[in-house]
């Protein structure tokens, strides 16, 4: 999943003229710990550079002792991070614009029972607080 997202990343900073510098927070769901460092090494080759505003909804949900093993559900870490943590501060003005990528897997019984790789797929939004709010 994470050649996934960084492609739709650069992508998104590429047609909208934009780089990482210009967002309070960028968060993925679920890339966990490895998938992460892999994420941010393939936006490195790409030009761009993440920076402390970069993190990941699983990495923000779970410990690193706990025994997750890379996480859990993109779309449902995405959720509960929106949902519980970052729509606030977006509410309370600690952030004004951010990029919300879910990435998950297009799991398919047929293909993988036929040894084919699992493809990945990553979309974002970008959410911005205005005047009148979220």
């Amino acid at each position: 999943m994470a050649p996934a997202a960084a492609d739709t990343l650069k992508n998104l900073f590429n047609d909208t003229k934009t780089n990482p510098t210009d967002y309070d927070l960028i968060v993925t769901g679920d890339l966990g710990k490895l998938g992460s460092e892999i994420f941010i090494d393939l936006m490195e080759n790409y030009g761009f550079k993440l920076y402390e505003n970069y993190c990941d909804c699983g990495q923000l949900i779970f410990s690193n002792t706990q025994k997750s093993f890379m996480g859990g559900s993109g779309c449902g870490c995405s959720a509960s991070m929106i949902n519980s943590y970052i729509l606030k501060k977006l509410d309370n003005g600690e952030y004004k614009k951010i990029i919300l990528m879910s990435t998950g897997a297009l799991l398919s019984t047929t293909s993988a029972q036929q040894g084919e790789s699992i493809p990945g797929i990553a979309h974002a939004v970008i959410i911005e607080k205005g005047d009148k709010g979220i």
